[in-house]
């Protein structure tokens, strides 16, 4: 449990730190690093059985995908 507590506070600060980097720097650097922390913290929420945060983030992560494939980012 641990490890996924650790894995949850990581992708918490990633996602606040992929926000700034969206705004200001790059909208493909900061899509991936909102794709990275999500996955990073759905296996914490699977363990605490909060089903409604993993579907969520799920299509946050679809969100993600959609828009590294439209802006010149990962599959263009």
């Amino acid at each position: 449990m641990r490890v996924l507590t650790t894995g949850r506070i990581i992708g918490s600060f990633l996602i606040v730190t992929a926000y700034f980097i969206v705004l200001h720097v790059s909208a493909t650097v900061g899509a991936l690093m909102h794709l990275v922390a999500n996955i990073i913290s759905i296996p914490f929420f699977i363990r605490t059985k909060a089903h409604d945060v993993v579907i969520m983030l799920t299509f946050l992560i679809i969100i993600s995908l959609t828009k590294l494939t439209t802006i010149g980012g990962l599959l263009t």
